[in-house]
């Protein structure tokens, strides 16, 4: 089960200091493990023993008397092979060598031939003994096999690379690579070459300092992607892309960078197999990869991948339990997956979806939550789990201003009691929040965040800003976060500037490529330094303009 410990040393170097590796698993959980298993265990022996010897022919009678009730599971059984004490225990075995991988993390971690293996052996039920010994001395030998699980994974990436199409190069890595069979014929996922891609992603997180995704997650990814054949897309912040075609067959193109770091690996395993032309670093940056510095954390993606639609209407047999079936209108309402969740993750996971315009809605008593959209999701979401990111035209519509930046350009308004104040393309109000409410007038397209604004108490005009701007009324503060797509922010900044008075003060976080541009000729403006990863899943960067309009 646990193979001979390869020394890579060598191979971690590439990595840097990976840390711990797993998550570790507990004194106090493993006890507690073992604490139920042999309780159950105890059960099974007291079962056998009980119809042990002349029993076992009553047990005919229940068999054959019930057996309408399932015919296909009981109709061979007989009573003298139902009770055999061996085959419940390895039964037993098998179920509790699972929760001990689950509770270490260890098979997000595993390459996928060990996965394999140790799927294999608990499908039939060939497990060890689950005794306290064997448990922690395997827990901890996988633990310790850091390196060695690195240096098997890129191994065994280019050992799973079709032989067939010559694009694959039997020297090493190159940067394009091609999977066969990784949908089967019935048009599902074939999860062993899933995780051969997910062994890819892992160690290219690893190389990027991310976290790692689970060993289901590019299941998902490839389920995404053979809905739409031969369609390109991006994953993880840039790092690959992925096709899948009809015929099963993945396509993937890895950066240069680190088709050259998965090399290096695999020359430390067969260090005269590798040419050293494919040992070289990339002379030239690739024109068609653009890697992210901050894509979501897989934890995010997670949470966002398994959200499902809120019911328009509680089922009858839930209408005692409101808090587990919210009651909505909204047919693009979708929720959070049951289960425990990150208090970290889902946080980032909720910004998000306000990014790409989710409001937030309580039932009435408050116990449970949902968001509500004027669109359907799961195109988007989609993309989201492959990319990693928040696509442009969604995000730059909608994407929540931080708080550090939204403090700051309230800071930078530097607004007094006389003040009127315009927030044009308000969002939800995350820079409004830090305005006077009785003194400020937002502006927002989106309906749903038009009622967000409403709830709080501020005056809101639904409309397109630039067409509002034409009659608009003068106000002496305007702070903005205006959307970026397609050249927008200079359209809105422009038509904010024709609503300032004279004498006033306007101050907007825009694109960092527009940084010292002359944007407003004529007036004293200055500039903050650029900000960088303040907005998590996208590759934006943004400063701060503050511009004081003459007074006539």
């Amino acid at each position: 089960m646990i193979h001979e410990a390869i020394d890579s040393h060598d191979s971690t170097e590439y990595l840097g200091d990976m840390g711990e590796f797993f998550a570790p698993a507990s004194t106090d959980m493993v006890d507690g493990l073992m604490g139920r298993y042999n309780a159950m265990r105890r059960r099974v022996e007291e079962v056998a023993a009980l119809f042990d010897g002349d029993r076992k022919g009553v047990i005919n009678y229940f068999i054959q008397g019930n057996r309408k009730h399932d015919n296909t599971r009981y109709s061979s059984l007989s009573a003298e092979n139902i009770f055999i004490e061996e085959g419940a225990i390895a039964a037993l075995n098998a179920e509790y060598w699972v929760r001990a991988l689950k509770m270490t993390d260890v098979l997000d971690f595993m390459p996928q031939t060990r996965r394999s293996e140790w799927w294999e052996q608990i499908n039939e039920m060939k497990t060890p003994d689950f005794t306290e010994e064997t448990v922690r001395a395997t827990l901890t030998e996988l633990l310790m096999m850091r390196g060695t699980f690195l240096a098997e994974r890129v191994d065994g990436i280019f050992r799973a690379l079709s032989r067939e199409h010559v694009t694959n190069r039997p020297e090493g890595f190159y940067k394009r690579m091609i999977l066969n069979y990784v949908v089967t014929s019935y048009e599902t996922v074939n999860h062993d070459q899933a995780g051969h891609i997910n062994d890819l992603r892992s160690v290219i997180a690893k190389f990027m300092g991310r976290d790692e995704p689970n060993w289901q997650a590019s299941s998902r990814l490839i389920d995404i992607a053979r809905r739409t054949p031969g369609k390109r897309f991006m994953v993880d912040g840039g790092a690959l892309y992925l096709k899948v075609f009809k015929k099963g067959t993945a396509h993937l193109e890895v950066h240069p960078e680190i088709a050259f770091r998965l090399n290096q690996v695999l020359a430390h395993l067969h260090p005269t197999a590798i040419p050293s032309q494919f040992r070289t670093p990339p002379k030239r940056k690739p024109k068609d990869f653009v890697l992210m510095d901050r894509p979501l954390q897989f934890a995010v993606i997670n949470l966002l991948g398994s959200m499902r639609s809120v019911p328009t209407r509680c089922p009858s047999h839930l209408r005692h339990l409101e808090t587990r079936s919210p009651k909505t209108e909204n047919p693009w309402a979708i929720e959070f997956d049951y289960g425990v969740k990150d208090k970290v993750a889902l946080a980032e996971a909720e910004q998000v979806l306000k990014a790409i315009g989710g409001v937030k809605v309580f039932s009435d008593n408050g116990a449970v939550s949902w968001f509500e959209f004027d669109y359907h999701t799961k195109p988007i979401l989609d993309e989201i789990v492959a990319s990693g990111c928040i696509p442009d035209h969604k995000s730059h519509q909608y994407y929540p201003t931080p708080e550090r930046l939204a403090y700051e350009v309230v800071e930078l308004a530097e607004i007094n009691d006389q003040d009127t104040v315009l927030e044009p393309s308000a969002g939800q109000g995350h820079i409004a929040d830090m305005l006077p409410k009785d003194r400020t007038t937002c502006v927002e397209l989106a309906p749903l965040h038009c009622k967000v604004l409403a709830a709080k108490g501020f005056r809101c005009h639904q409309a397109d800003f630039l067409e509002w701007a034409n009659t608009a009324r003068s106000y002496t503060k305007i702070v903005m976060n205006p959307p970026y797509s397609k050249g927008r922010a200079l359209h809105h900044l422009e038509a904010a500037a024709s609503c300032l008075a004279p004498g006033g003060r306007l101050v907007a976080i825009l694109p960092g490529s527009m940084l010292d541009k002359d944007l407003l000729p004529g007036w004293e403006v200055e500039w903050t330094a650029s900000y960088q990863g303040e907005f998590a899943g996208t590759g934006v960067n943004v400063t701060i303009l503050v511009a004081d309009k003459p007074a006539q």
